[in-house]
């Protein structure tokens, strides 16, 4: 077989460059909508700097273009820091469910009964949803609970008078791990200015993690869900309960 595909090397180019795409495209996946589109954009630009710089024969340009170069790769995790540990920590860690489709099932619908109890009374809310990326950091910082899944318990938790109210509850498998947490924000320059705190600490872990974000604007009691740095809004009871459960059904059949 080896030695069929060398002798038609126009084979091994054609599946040379169809890697290449796959690579390229699958990194252009990770960057699109953050801040790392506009940095790729930035280095576009050195690069023909440099290209030009060398035809003109502009010295000065060319020797502070080189030199960058020469630091490229510490630029690079720089720059990228975010992406680099978002595909990093979805290559190398992957979590098994420990309970039942019926429990998980169950917990999801209390989700979804809570997140629209929430928004029919304009209480604002951030529930996240950990998936295969552990939320370890992050539930450390916030108040521990260790609760079994419950519209009465988030309803609670997310009280105006509730003194872990102001911060993100995490849920991991059936249990509600923690409260009050505090979340990294978003710093895409292309979201709406009208969204708030919740909606860009929700936006800025799922940017960073696999995770899924349930925001309910105290606002305008709209319910919104984040995933993959994206956001999707005016969701209702139906399209959440679709939406959630066609996520976790996919990642456990996919397991």
């Amino acid at each position: 077989m080896i030695e069929i595909l060398r002798q038609h090397r126009w084979i091994l180019d054609v599946l040379d460059i169809a890697l290449m795409s796959l690579i390229l495209y699958r990194l252009l996946l990770i960057v699109k909508g953050t801040k790392a589109a506009q940095m790729l954009i930035g280095l576009g630009i050195l690069l023909a700097a440099s290209l030009a710089s060398k035809y003109l024969e502009l010295f000065t340009i060319d020797w502070l273009v080189q030199s960058f170069w020469a630091q490229i790769v510490i630029a690079i995790i720089v720059l990228f820091q975010p992406e680099i540990r978002r595909a990093l920590a979805r290559m190398g860690e992957a979590q098994f469910l420990s309970f039942t489709t019926a429990e998980e099932l169950k917990s999801l619908e209390e989700i979804v009964r809570a997140a629209i109890a929430l928004a029919n009374r304009k209480i604002g809310a951030l529930i996240v949803i950990e998936r295969d990326t552990s939320l370890k950091d992050f539930v450390e910082v916030g108040t521990p609970l260790d609760a079994k899944v419950s519209k009465e318990i988030l309803l609670s938790i997310f009280h105006p008078t509730s003194p872990i109210h102001d911060g993100a509850v995490i849920i991991k498998g059936n249990r509600i791990a923690a409260a009050g947490c505090f979340l990294p924000l978003t710093l895409s320059s292309e979201l709406s200015k009208s969204l708030g705190t919740r909606h860009r600490a929700g936006i800025g872990l799922t940017e960073e993690t696999d995770s899924i974000a349930i925001i309910v604007s105290e606002e305008t009691g709209h319910i919104s869900m984040s995933m993959d740095g994206a956001l999707e809004t005016r969701l209702d009871m139906g399209t959440l309960r679709d939406m959630l459960t066609k996520i976790f059904t996919v990642k456990k059949n996919k397991k």
